[in-house]
């Protein structure tokens, strides 16, 4: 049995159907055939959780992990000027 760290769920049928409205100032968990596959958070809360992981870890590694690399950066910035 998988843990949910959180108050809230949702079905990824449900999610494909309006992702925005899941954005929530709480994490809501994305759910398939009812068993967790991830989390979703809005953009306050992933960089308050980054901040706190900063402050208890001193080392770059972990802001390393938790920020887009360079070339993952140029892609984002490509397909948004696609669109």
């Amino acid at each position: 049995m998988r843990r949910i760290l959180a108050e809230h769920t949702v079905s990824i049928t449900e999610l494909r159907k309006n992702p925005a409205q899941y954005f929530t100032d709480e994490p809501v968990v994305v759910l398939s055939k009812n068993k967790p596959v991830g989390y979703m958070v809005n953009d306050k809360l992933f960089e308050a959780m980054v901040d706190q992981l900063k402050k208890l870890h001193t080392s770059d590694l972990v802001a390393a992990h938790l920020r887009p690399a360079v070339e993952q950066l140029r892609v984002i910035a490509q397909q948004s000027k696609a669109e």
